[in-house]
């Protein structure tokens, strides 16, 4: 499941990033030191391929799924902590107090702030913002988790929220637009929302009468 997550976010990278220049030389796809991965595309391959993992050691895959959905974010959370020391995700330049800017400019084309750090170019720390909405994400889902819903729904819930935070999220990311006023994460969060709905009405639907009262049941009722 983690190398199709890591196949699927640099692929989904590919596809969204000037698919016609990694065409052209196929070999900058495996070019993972250029920076570039799209946590959709770990989500759009990894969720397959733990579905033919339980299928052939005969485990139950949504349960798993939800599991997957809870520690999801403090994945996230220690990605994007390497982002902050990379400087690979930044939001648009900014006087604010907490804005960054980097001395080194690494591996990433970021404007340096050379000494005697007099005249740097600061950002606004985009990738410290979603560090701390996956921290939150995580809790609210750890604060859910003996909630007895149909199983997949932790996950339908999971990337739902996540999706709503890149919509809010990027609008301090300096990235460009795709779709109008929306950025290609943005575009892709409600493509995602939308398909979310008719997920969600199945799960629901296809529980089985005795899920479905549990599920009606309040929490502490069922420890009584």
């Amino acid at each position: 499941m983690t190398v199709a997550g890591l196949i699927g976010g640099r692929l989904y990278y590919v596809v969204q990033n000037n698919p016609a220049a990694y065409l052209r030389d196929p070999r900058r796809i495996f070019a993972l030191w250029e920076g570039g991965m799209a946590f959709y595309g770990a989500v759009f391959l990894g969720a397959p391929a733990l579905y033919l993992l339980t299928r052939y050691y005969r485990a139950p895959f949504l349960p798993l799924l939800d599991v997957a959905a809870l520690f999801a974010p403090l994945a996230q959370a220690v990605g994007r902590v390497g982002n902050i020391i990379n400087g690979d995700i930044v939001g648009y330049r900014s006087t604010l107090p907490w804005a960054t800017a980097y001395a080194n400019q690494g591996a990433f084309a970021r404007p340096l702030c050379p000494a005697p750090y007099t005249d740097c170019v600061a950002f606004q720390p985009a990738a410290a913002y979603e560090l701390l909405f996956s921290l939150g994400l995580f809790l609210l889902l750890w604060r859910l988790r003996d909630r007895a819903w149909p199983g997949g729904m932790h996950f339908v819930l999971y990337l739902a929220l996540y999706s709503l935070g890149q919509l809010a999220l990027f609008v301090w990311r300096d990235n460009v637009f795709v779709l109008g006023p929306l950025k290609q994460a943005q575009a892709t969060a409600l493509v995602v929302l939308v398909a979310l709905i008719p997920i969600a009405l199945f799960l629901r639907y296809r529980a089985s009468p005795a899920e479905a009262d549990e599920a009606r049941t309040p929490h502490y009722a069922q420890h009584d």
